[in-house]
């Protein structure tokens, strides 16, 4: 079960191999943050490469049919339930016509899936690729199709060196030259000394007995908060998971951090921000050591600023949580996003690009991280890097981060003129880049009730851009008065000179 912040696996232990039913998505949780953008059919052909691992005591193996020895009422992927007519394996599938190459590498799913055959012939373009060394020519052919937008046929020819259908031709010939065993999924091929064969054995990393361990003591009240947490995250069982958390929390006995900082994520789904503080709050008390309490924290201050569309109240003590959560988990890539976007709002352009890079680089699939690096460019005036970012995003399939693409584009001379950007609507804000400083609207005059149409005030326009000068100051603050609150009086020395600049609320 995936998720920005965490992603959950639930095996029932007492199935042996259970392990092997999350494999697949195993799988593409490695590519996810591992690998570049790919196409469909590598990210598919991985994951089925991979779930074909078999672990043993002593022994471990890879590369087998992955479809081999599944019970009868399992269907292939993509084939609905099973008939007695249907392929029992990828082997089988593949004795039937293939998929040209350029049709399989721009496949996409349709309301159905994808056809049985993507996923065989996925899977042996995978084994072809791994065991003739020839990810580094999938790597620039990558290079080309997604970023430099080369037609797929084009972008073969230079990275393999052969046309599509010679490609093609090689697959199938190197899958004919395998020998496949038609016995268990575990067991070697006969002349697999004569071959490379389709599966290869090597010692397991670790004997039965060497895996390391820990304990940790929890009662039993955190470890129901615990499984009702998880249960919160699916729709179907929120209810159910909500009201356990209730339970829990209404005995003063078994009250926990871990049920508090669960309800608060139900609260935060429901943008209901304030009863999520009051959740998190209690559980700080609770656990003041809990590092996803003080991740919600941020994350409330987070949302709750993108879906007011205000500046992030609190940003000092959102940057300072965010600190301690990487420090705590430095791969945790959103929490590195958060602080980038956390740290832009409070100034600090350099070290909101330290951290959307590491975000980035933990993750380097999302789309919303490199649009956020774009909004961090524009903030310190990187033209160039900005606008091949947003040149890149403007084409994604992801509507939202297309569209806001292309909106910073269309604003993009205005900023560079002018350093502000024009008030934007709300349906046309990105979804998580800083939004610029509101423009402050006139208070129009309260005129009599029963005046005449043409005597009421003004229906409010677009306000147009900022054009005065944007001047700058560079000095000493000698003094801060915050004696009359929210207001703040700042007293700066620069030369000869000394300046009194005032904020009607510093929190703003």
């Amino acid at each position: 079960m995936p998720g920005e912040d965490r992603n959950y696996i639930v095996l029932d232990l007492a199935v042996d191999d259970s392990w092997r039913a999350v494999s697949h998505e195993f799988a593409r949780l490695f590519l996810n943050f591992n690998y570049p953008p790919t196409q469909d059919w590598f990210d598919e052909g991985f994951a089925q490469y991979f779930s074909s691992l078999r672990l043993g005591d002593s022994q471990a193996q890879i590369g087998g049919d992955p479809t081999q020895n599944l019970p009868w009422e399992h269907a292939l992927p993509g084939q609905g339930s099973a008939i007695s007519n249907s392929p029992k394996s990828f082997v089988e599938l593949l004795d039937r016509p293939w998929l040209p190459v350029p049709d399989l590498f721009q496949t996409r799913p349709s309301s159905a899936g994808y056809p049985p055959m993507f996923y065989a012939q996925s899977w042996i373009v995978m084994h072809y690729l791994l065991n003739q060394n020839k990810l580094s020519e999938a790597g620039t052919y990558f290079g080309l199709v997604e970023i430099q937008k080369l037609p797929v046929e084009q972008a073969i020819q230079q990275a393999f060196g052969i046309s599509a259908a010679q490609l093609g031709q090689a697959v199938k010939d190197y899958f004919h030259s395998l020998a496949w065993s038609p016995g268990p999924a575990n067991t070697k091929p006969a002349n697999a000394a004569n071959s490379t064969g389709p599966v290869y054995q090597f010692p397991s990393l670790l004997e039965a007995g060497q895996v390391g361990s820990s304990v940790l003591d929890i009662s039993d009240a955190q470890a129901q908060a615990t499984i009702a947490e998880m249960l919160v995250r699916l729709p179907e069982h929120r209810e159910q998971g909500g009201k356990e958390l209730e339970t829990i929390i209404s005995d003063p006995k078994l009250d926990n951090a871990i049920a508090h900082r669960g309800l608060a994520w139900v609260h935060l789904e429901r943008k209901e921000f304030d009863p999520s503080n009051d959740e998190l709050a209690r559980a700080m008390e609770l656990d003041g050591r809990d590092p996803w309490v003080r991740y919600y924290m941020a994350l409330v201050k987070f949302q709750a600023a993108q879906s007011n569309r205000n500046p992030i109240r609190g940003v000092s003590n959102m940057v300072q949580d965010l600190i301690a959560v990487v420090d705590w988990n430095p791969d945790f890539a959103e929490a590195h996003n958060m602080l980038a976007m956390a740290r832009l709002a409070g100034g600090g352009v350099h070290a909101a690009t330290d951290s959307i890079r590491v975000a980035i680089q933990l993750s380097p699939r999302s789309q919303q991280y490199l649009l956020n690096l774009a909004q961090i460019d524009l903030a310190g005036k990187r033209w160039d890097d900005a606008t091949a970012l947003l040149d890149r995003l403007k084409n994604s399939l992801d509507p939202k981060i297309a569209q806001a693409a292309r909106k910073s584009l269309q604003d993009l001379p205005t900023l560079k003129k002018y350093g502000v950007l024009p008030q934007q609507s709300t349906s046309s804000q990105p979804p998580a880049a800083t939004n610029p400083k509101p423009v402050p609207e006139s208070s129009a005059g309260k005129g009599d009730e029963d005046s005449s149409s043409d005597q009421t005030a003004p229906t409010a326009t677009e306000p147009v851009p900022d054009r005065r000068k944007v001047q700058f100051l560079r000095g000493k603050l000698t003094s801060v008065d915050c004696s009359q609150s929210p207001t703040a009086i700042l007293t700066v020395r620069s030369g000869a000179r000394t300046f009194k600049l005032r904020t009607d609320n510093y929190k703003s």
